[in-house]
């Protein structure tokens, strides 16, 4: 499956944007996950969503960030309120070839088995 992420940009401390991962098939068989990375640092785990639709959030988004997913469209979102300057980096979708009901939560980034190019996010103070 090939992923495309869209909808990061430059966004004001407070502000909001919608990420969108589209995937070239459907998302039956697959769960989803955004991570984000910050150059020199490691990859952080944001969110994920199971192919039946359980979701889960790391600690610093939990509240803030919603992910969700258009079936139909065959389309990941991640709407991200209340941004704030850490939130800046690198953000991806990953796609794993996983259903049923598990914790995606516990699914660490090097499982996954296919990635997007990865959007921007910049969140100026």
């Amino acid at each position: 499956v090939q992923l495309v992420e869209s909808g990061g940009g430059l966004v004001q401390a407070g502000g909001s944007l919608r990420l969108s991962c589209a995937a070239s098939e459907a998302l039956d068989d697959y769960g989803i996950g955004w991570f984000r990375q910050v150059p020199g640092k490691e990859r952080e785990g944001v969110s994920c969503i199971t192919n039946i639709g359980l979701t889960a959030y790391g600690d610093s988004v939990k509240g803030r960030f919603t992910i969700s997913s258009d079936n139909a469209k065959n389309t990941v979102y991640l709407q991200m309120n209340n941004l704030k300057p850490e939130d800046a980096a690198v953000y991806y979708c990953a796609a794993i070839g996983a259903g049923g009901n598990y914790d995606c939560g516990r699914v660490l980034w090097s499982e996954y088995d296919y990635w997007g190019q990865g959007t921007q996010v910049t969140v100026s103070s």
